[in-house]
């Protein structure tokens, strides 16, 4: 059946116009790090408290940050938050358009301290749980940090009611929380090859080979680690608590990645 000439010549014209203007295809905005000057101020920042502020040189927060690839946006987390100090700096760090959560298990909770935090950082939100049932949504974290506390997922002790758990049930849940690209990173104490429940009773220190396995396997993987905090004078017998060694361990820093979902 033909077509009418006003509707044919209106459908050729049509046709004609998308094939020579084709619709371009409109890109997302390319994340961009969060700068060296923005680290730097979030870190500056006086609001922050003394205690926190004093840690700063041992822990090199703005160096740890650059090296994972913080980016402007993210949503982040502080994981085992221990009062806050690294969501306070992250807070600062991701900008508007991001967001910062504190996941604190209620063993660790110290109400004086987040009541101060969140009178300085509102925006910043907190969940609580017991520590051997962490729980959380589904692709919720572009970014998340676990300073000096992996080792406590082996960790158990009836005087601060923690008992055994184990840590591939925290890392499937954290796997699953994570947004494919998003990057974990740890902190920790390392520890010399040995029986690693041992080794953090005695010391609170855990083997880095340890932490890999155990990420690897959650589906993980390892994009970088750096020495920034190593401390090679450190002989890793000795407990982290113990006044000549307490804020100069030996420590690692890894760069884990939850792998991007297959086209």
């Amino acid at each position: 059946m033909k077509l009418p000439i006003t509707h044919a010549s209106a459908l050729a014209l049509s046709l004609a116009a998308c094939s020579e203007a084709p619709v371009a295809e409109v890109e997302a905005p390319t994340a961009q790090v969060v700068s060296d000057d923005v680290l730097a101020a979030a870190v500056a920042n006086e609001a922050r408290p003394d205690a926190a502020r004093a840690l700063d040189e041992s822990r090199k927060p703005a160096e740890v940050l650059a090296f994972l690839g913080l980016e402007q946006g993210d949503h982040a987390a502080d994981l085992i938050s221990g009062g806050g100090y690294w969501a306070e700096i992250l807070a600062e760090a991701v900008g508007e358009n991001g967001s910062v959560t504190a996941l604190e298990p209620e063993q660790f909770y110290n109400e004086e301290r987040w009541t101060a935090l969140s009178a300085t950082q509102p925006d910043i939100a907190l969940e609580r749980y017991r520590f051997e049932d962490f729980q959380s949504e589904a692709d919720r974290f572009d970014f998340a940090v676990m300073n000096l506390v992996y080792h406590d997922l082996y960790w158990e002790s009836e005087e601060f009611d923690v008992p055994q758990s184990e840590p591939s049930a925290y890392l499937a849940t954290l796997y699953a929380a994570m947004k494919p690209g998003g990057v974990v990173g740890v902190i920790d104490h390392v520890a010399n090859p040995g029986d690693t429940r041992e080794a953090v009773e005695a010391y609170h220190r855990i083997d880095p080979a340890v932490v890999r396995a155990d990420f690897e396997r959650a589906g993980f993987v390892l994009e970088a680690e750096s020495d920034m905090l190593a401390n090679p004078d450190d002989d890793r017998a000795t407990s982290v608590f113990e006044p000549e060694i307490r804020g100069k361990t030996d420590r690692f820093v890894m760069k884990f990645v939850k792998p991007e979902a297959s086209e």
